[in-house]
């Protein structure tokens, strides 16, 4: 048994032990820790559940013997998640020798702070956009800071001072430290954690055998891999989490392979993780993932996070349904496969035992006549819940419908497929008659419920709107 965690900040090795420190638990956030120190005041508590941004901060993480910079809401990472990483925080930014850092020098230059509330969680991002891009496009500055609130400055000013930041290829005193870095990281034992206090139990394993037997020996223990999800029950229900399964640090849980003509995805693959690898072969997945939440919170969200969550409203869930994928569940017993039209079987509620962990997302590769795409409606853009979304597949011949998958969020207490307008349309020809016909079959498939998204009438007739969408997306393919 450990108590304690190592990893580094303000350019030294820190070390907590939770059975000696009493303001702290494993649960403690890295937002609620910084804050409690003398010299991190910048870091801020804005919404506490990773939609404002105010609280980023950057984990510089050694892969491959390289340091890999994310931005992340530090609101929703515990603490135990820092075991052998570098915590970058707003105060390093400075150079040794007082110079401030391009990015912040050029929130100066371009008058991209007002009252300055929000102003360090928009320089980490910005930071994490300095290290991780070469000259970004206005769009890359955008999908970066979308998870920062600005609430005086407006926007303009602060992507001008990203645009002329980052134009020097990342180098920075940062650059300088690394070497050194690298050692306080590789100095860290990379073993498993397990955290005991007097009233919780954190275990941070890094086999994946490990994880199946304490699954089995706690089968209610809470298992999360980027917490941003689990943490809010913390964070806003101040709920006591007794026993945790950190799967964050199982790099068999990493990976993707191609057997055959499926993608394995590992289900601690990140979100931004899965974007990389799958735009060319599964271009409606990499869509909706593109507006899902914000890049802190894709640095550490999960594809099996979400499809654990099971969530009616889960951003991947629908489209997930149209590429018919498969999920590939765990237990000491055994392996098995699940497609996932079959996993979910009520509001949260899905097939996966008590003992066992979501270990792979398997994608079958599409016949060259599929076509599938993906939809998002939400109150905005960009970091926000949808009210409904959709993953449509087709497969036409002749312009005769021989297949079709209608798959939506949002519509009821479970992702679902429209299977009365599915089984209506399969036969037809696919033109604006017929799907106007199969629109009126969608109330039928569907009672969704009213809420602070939107009303139950309004999210029928966004879902009768998407069909036709999609039949104006598709209409020219054969």
């Amino acid at each position: 048994m450990k108590s304690q965690i190592t990893f580094v900040m303000d350019g030294k090795i820190t070390t907590i032990d939770f059975v000696r420190e009493k303001r702290i638990t494993p649960t403690t956030t890295v937002l609620n820790y910084l804050r409690q120190l003398p010299n991190h005041k910048g870091v801020k508590e804005g919404c506490a559940e990773g939609d404002c941004g105010a609280c980023t901060v950057v984990i510089g993480e050694l892969k491959n013997n390289r340091i890999l910079y994310k931005a992340v809401d530090s609101c929703l990472i515990f603490l135990p998640m820092l075991h052998g990483k570098w915590l970058i925080t707003v105060e390093n930014l400075k150079s040794p020798d007082g110079k401030l850092h391009p990015v912040q020098q050029a929130m100066i230059e371009k008058y991209g702070s007002q009252c300055g509330f929000c102003t360090p969680g928009i320089i980490m991002s910005m930071f994490d956009l300095y290290k991780n891009y070469i000259l970004p496009s206005r769009a890359d500055v955008e999908d970066v800071l979308a998870g920062n609130l600005c609430r005086c400055t407006g926007y303009r000013p602060i992507i001008d001072a990203a645009l002329y930041a980052c134009s020097n290829g990342g180098y920075d005193h940062f650059t300088e430290q690394e070497n050194s870095i690298k050692d306080y990281i590789n100095s860290i034992p990379k073993d498993s954690l397990q955290i005991e206090t007097d009233k919780q139990i954190y275990f941070r394993p890094t086999k994946l055998i490990d994880a199946i037997e304490l699954k089995n020996k706690y089968p209610d223990a809470i298992v999360l891999a980027g917490a941003t999800d689990i943490a809010l029950r913390v964070t806003k229900a101040h709920e006591l989490l007794n026993t945790v399964i950190d799967l964050s640090e199982i790099d068999e849980l990493k990976n993707v392979v191609e057997v055959n003509d499926e993608i394995h995805l590992g289900a601690c693959m990140t979100i931004n993780e899965v974007k990389k690898n799958i735009n060319h072969n599964f271009p409606a997945l990499f869509d909706i993932l593109r507006v899902f939440a914000s890049n802190q919170i894709r640095n550490f969200a999960t594809i099996g996070g979400n499809l654990g969550t099971a969530s009616p409203i889960g951003d991947t869930l629908p489209v997930l349904l149209a590429y018919q994928a498969k999920i590939e569940l765990q237990s000491i017993d055994g392996k098995r496969i699940v497609p996932v039209n079959d996993y979910f079987i009520g509001y949260r509620k899905t097939i996966k035992r008590e003992n066992e962990l979501i270990t792979k997302v398997i994608l079958p590769k599409q016949k060259n006549n599929s076509v599938v795409k993906s939809y998002k409606v939400s109150k905005r853009k960009d970091l926000d819940i949808s009210t409904v979304s959709a993953g449509f597949k087709i497969n036409l011949k002749n312009n005769i419908v021989q297949d079709i998958i209608l798959a939506y969020g949002g519509m009821a207490e479970r992702p679902k497929r429209a299977q009365a307008t599915e089984d209506y349309l399969i036969g037809k020809s696919w033109t604006r008659d017929v799907v106007e016909k199969a629109m009126n079959l969608i109330q039928k498939d569907f009672t969704p419920i009213s809420d602070v998204r939107g009303s139950a009438e309004y999210r029928r007739t966004v879902a009768s709107n998407l069909l036709l969408k999609f039949w104006y997306d598709t209409k020219i393919i054969e």
